[in-house]
This record gives structure tokens, C-alpha cells and sequence, in this order.
């Protein structure tokens, strides 16, 4: 692969957000989550809003960003939850917000809904000069809903858009990072995350145009690479 002939180990590791996400994870988890971030030199650290303040200090003067994952996974509360969350999670040292869309709204077809949903995050997140995600979870969606969310995003303008949380029943597919892709023309970064645990399919999808990709075997990509070269 081409792609493969361009990439370090440092360059492949920045495209990664390092992630634990578990409901059992404790402080040890993070200090190591933390501490294999900045010897790699991943992108960010992806964690729930409660251990952020803490991964920002494990972080300190690293330049590994600390990511929030906003209602996650199901994306039910009420936008004013959601708001609160986003805010807390930015005061707490938050440089990344990743939020997950209200799954039912779209299926209602109440795109207004979700345009202000995504207006109100997406404009917190860019007034605290905060990278914002928008998490689609794909695998709950048919074709035109994924489309109607694209074009949704295009008028908002997030800095990315996401496939998966990586806890729904499936995670990022080919087919559907190529359909977010041609979608938002390269004017919204993609990324993709769930599923993704090997290099073949890192370097794939790095070739096919995403900017991030969410995993928990980020070492174990990068290590591959190494054996690899």
C-alpha cells in the first residue's frame, strides 16, 4: 500500500484517539491509557467526561489532546443535558468533544431537531476553540438517514463526523465511511471508530481519506507497523 511506504510510527499514531471508554475502568486504567498516549504520540486520549480533569493532568505538558465522549452511548438525554455535559467536560480541560447524535429524533425524521442539537454543541465546542465530533452510531441507520445526518452536518460545519461509539452492534464498515466521505466533499473531516484493531484495516481507511480513527488497539496498530517496516 502506498500509504504504508508514507507512515512512521509517529505519523500513523497521530491519527489515532487512544480510548477507554469501559464503565469499570478506574484510575490505574487512565494513568495507563495516559501513559501509552504520550509514549506513542497518539492524538488524544478518548475517556467519559468524569476521569477528563484527571487524564489532563496525566497529560500535562505531553500535547496529547483529552477527549470528552458526550452522552454516549445511547445520545438520549435532552440537548440541555447534553449542553451541560459539553460544558463540564470543557471546564474539566477538555480539548475534544465527541457527541452522540439523538438516534430516535432521526428515525422520526425531526431533522430540526437535530440541527439545533448539533448547532448548540458544535457552537459551544467552537467558541472554547474545542474540536467537535459528531457521533452517527451507523450501524442503527438506514442509507438516507446516514445522508440526511451529511447534509445536516454540512450546514452546521462540526470539525468531524464519526461512524460508530464502538458500543452499538456494529462498528466502521468501508462502505459506510466511503458514503460520509463523498457526503461532506472534504469540507468535514471523517472518522472512524469501532472495530478497528489491525493495521490492514487502519491503513485502508487512512487511504480512503479519514483524518481520525477511534481505537482501543492503538498500540498494538502501531507496533505492527513497526514490525512491519
Amino acid at each position: 500500500m502506498e500509504v504504508r511506504q508514507k507512515l512512521t510510527p509517529i505519523s500513523l499514531a497521530g491519527y489515532f484517539d487512544h480510548t477507554q471508554l469501559k464503565a469499570y475502568a478506574t484510575e490505574a486504567d487512565f494513568k495507563i491509557l495516559c501513559e501509552e498516549s504520550a509514549a506513542y504520540h497518539f492524538k488524544m486520549v478518548a475517556v467519559n467526561p468524569a476521569p477528563v480533569a484527571m487524564c489532563k493532568e496525566f497529560l500535562k505538558g505531553t500535547g496529547v489532546h483529552v477527549g470528552a465522549a458526550v452522552d454516549f452511548p445511547l445520545g438520549q438525554n435532552a440537548i440541555e443535558i447534553k449542553l451541560q455535559e459539553t460544558i463540564k467536560s470543557i471546564e474539566d480541560g477538555a480539548d475534544e468533544i465527541d457527541y452522540v447524535i439523538n438516534i430516535g429524533a432521526l428515525k422520526e425524521k425531526n431533522y430540526d431537531y437535530l440541527s439545533r442539537e448539533m448547532d448548540s454543541i458544535v457552537s459551544i465546542c467552537r467558541r472554547h476553540q474545542v474540536v467537535s465530533k459528531v457521533i452517527f452510531e451507523n450501524c442503527y441507520l438506514t442509507e438516507e438517514e446516514k445522508r440526511a445526518l451529511c447534509r445536516i452536518a454540512m450546514e452546521i460545519r462540526p470539525d468531524y463526523i464519526k461512524t460508530s461509539t464502538g458500543f452499538g452492534t456494529g462498528g466502521a464498515t468501508f462502505e459506510d465511511v466511503q458514503l460520509m466521505l463523498d457526503e461532506v466533499q472534504g469540507r468535514i473531516r471523517v472518522k472512524a471508530a469501532g472495530g478497528i484493531r489491525d493495521l490492514k484495516t487502519a491503513l485502508r481507511m487512512i487511504d480512503m481519506g479519514v483524518s481520525r480513527i477511534g481505537s482501543t488497539a492503538s498500540v498494538s496498530i502501531v507496533e505492527e507497523l513497526k514490525r512491519a517496516m
